[in-house]
């Protein structure tokens, strides 16, 4: 059950108008600073509000009011409603300012790099993104990827250590419940921030020769193709002089027969 009662400023605005209770009561029930309910008395805050009845909405006793006046120090509680039990406010997507929106594709691509283990659900309750830019960023697709450089999300402020530290930790137990061997990479314990600010940006190979990086000569082999001979070594001037002998033409023989036949 929730701590504050229903429409916390008008019911503060109601509070001030019909007691006599004291600001920081006042703001201690309603779930708001003591500043903000002195500017309701003074019309500055909360001008046009309708005040909410608490006592006739079923979530303040009147004796609760009764014991507030009469010791300004006394905590006024909020009246116990068995239908409301278990009923917490629903947490939405993530609100990110806009000051740091623009932040969050780095820690998008600081999550993927180094916890490839979290989901894209995870990733996106995280840093309050999208899937489809979860996606764009794993495939390298996204229209700044070569500006991006990875940056720990703690460290931006979009979410806390304990948050990420217990994605993580589920991410893992999901795969050992499934069987799945993680890697030394996966099982590595988090980077911290220092460590993750001072990281080298990732080398890049350009798109003109792309694939090639695992080109070898091998593939002439695998091709049935014949490995060039190798060129003779002529380094030294002995073997440079000691050419083979050319081959005879024909009628060389026929020429050298007749020198040395005798005279007649």
């Amino acid at each position: 059950m929730s701590n504050a009662p229903l429409m916390p400023k008008a019911t503060a605005v109601w509070l001030v108008d019909n007691t006599t209770l004291s600001f920081g009561q006042i703001a201690d029930f309603c779930g708001l600073h003591e500043l903000e309910v002195q500017g309701i008395a003074d019309g500055d805050v909360a001008a046009g509000v309708k005040g909410f009845d608490p006592v006739a909405n079923n979530q303040l006793d009147p004796i609760e009011i009764e014991k507030g006046q009469a010791d300004p120090a006394y905590r006024l509680r909020l009246k116990y409603n068995p239908a409301a039990a278990g009923e917490e406010k629903r947490r939405g997507p993530r609100y990110t300012p806009l000051s740091k929106r623009q932040e969050r594709p780095a820690a998008i691509l600081w999550l993927v790099k180094f916890h490839p283990e979290l989901s894209d659900a995870q990733i996106g309750r995280l840093v309050g993104t999208t899937k489809p830019t979860i996606q764009s960023i794993r495939d390298r697709t996204h229209w700044n990827i070569n500006n991006i450089q990875p940056v720990d999300p703690v460290a931006l402020g979009l979410c806390k250590q304990s948050e990420l530290d217990a994605a993580v930790h589920k991410a893992s137990r999901r795969k050992e419940e499934a069987g799945e061997v993680m890697s030394d990479d996966e099982r590595r314990k988090l980077v911290s921030t220092e460590q993750a600010l001072g990281m080298d940006d990732e080398p890049r190979m350009p798109a003109s020769i792309a694939g090639l990086e695992n080109f070898s000569l091998s593939e002439r082999e695998a091709a049935g193709e014949e490995e060039p001979a190798p060129a003779a070594d002529y380094s030294d001037a002995e073997s440079f002089f000691n050419l083979p002998d050319p081959e005879p033409r024909d009628g060389d023989d026929d020429e050298e027969d007749e020198d040395e036949a005798p005279h007649r």
